[in-house]
């Protein structure tokens, strides 16, 4: 979905009240959340179900995938097989045609996840399944390289290192 803005659908809000219960003992201090409508969704469930009021960063949001959005994976596959090779390999030359490079997607999830780790811990963030890998990434020995390695199902708890 890229940096389309769609909101929660039913099965997402038990997804983000299933998050709720599971964060609700796990004495977080701040909860931060990327501006696009289905995180800041779960984030103010999430919120509610720990006691934080949820603090928007536009940092977090999912690349903007420029003409892919919208778009089936398997059309651009077929209509853009060099492109997507490209994206495949997740190296920080990658640009989506006409949107965000991935290594620019990576530097500013990182400035705010630095950002956040400033702040009270510990923290929760609600983002987007490119941000967290791009998080993911910047701690992974091989860099970029691991972006498609790691699996993000949608409103799991997932630890990140260090």
């Amino acid at each position: 979905m890229g940096s389309i803005d769609s909101p929660l659908n039913e099965t997402g809000r038990e997804q983000a009240r299933a998050l709720g219960r599971e964060a609700a003992g796990r004495g977080l201090a701040a909860l931060y959340t990327s501006h696009l409508a289905r995180a800041r969704d779960t984030a103010a469930i999430v919120g509610d179900a720990v006691g934080l009021e949820p603090v928007v960063d536009e940092r977090l949001a999912e690349s903007n995938r420029g003409r892919w959005e919208g778009r089936l994976v398997d059309d651009i596959r077929r209509e853009e097989p060099e492109a997507w090779d490209a994206w495949m390999r997740a190296d920080g030359a990658f640009q989506f045609p006409e949107g965000e490079s991935l290594a620019a997607h990576c530097r500013r999830v990182a400035a705010a996840l630095r950002d956040a780790r400033a702040g009270p811990l510990p923290a929760l963030v609600v983002c987007h399944g490119g941000s967290i890998r791009c998080a993911f990434a910047e701690r992974h020995a091989d860099g970029l390289a691991s972006f498609h390695e790691l699996a993000v199902p949608n409103a799991t708890l997932m630890e990140l290192p260090g």
